[in-house]
């Protein structure tokens, strides 16, 4: 199987459910998935956070993280791009970490990367 590595920059709704969506379809068909919220996309990993807003597709990142959340699938948090918005890691999705730019570019040269 495939490893991938899905990134989400921004806090858009649209992105965030994409971004979702084709990590929970990898991670279904067997795939190794890891994801990395960097920039604007930090703001997904506070559990606070609504996530029933629907796309215009009329589904939403409550229909695939709750999936990724429960299968343990390792999401990184960029750590200044948390820790400058003033996220706390104690309200993070327990499957988030505070990670860095190293560990992203380690994970990115052994997957196939989508950016969101």
């Amino acid at each position: 199987m495939a490893k991938f590595l899905f990134i989400l920059s921004r806090d858009d709704n649209e992105s965030a459910t994409r971004c979702f969506q084709f990590a929970r379809i990898a991670h279904g068909k067997g795939h190794h998935v890891n994801l990395f919220l960097i920039d604007g996309g930090v703001a997904w990993a506070d559990t606070a956070r609504d996530l029933t807003v629907k796309t215009t597709t009329g589904d939403c990142p409550a229909d695939y993280l709750p999936y990724l959340v429960e299968s343990e699938v390792e999401i990184g948090v960029c750590t200044p791009c948390a820790r400058n918005r003033g996220l706390d890691e104690a309200r993070f999705h327990p499957n988030m970490l505070l990670d860095g730019g190293p560990h992203l570019i380690d994970m990115a040269a052994e997957s196939k990367v989508f950016n969101f």
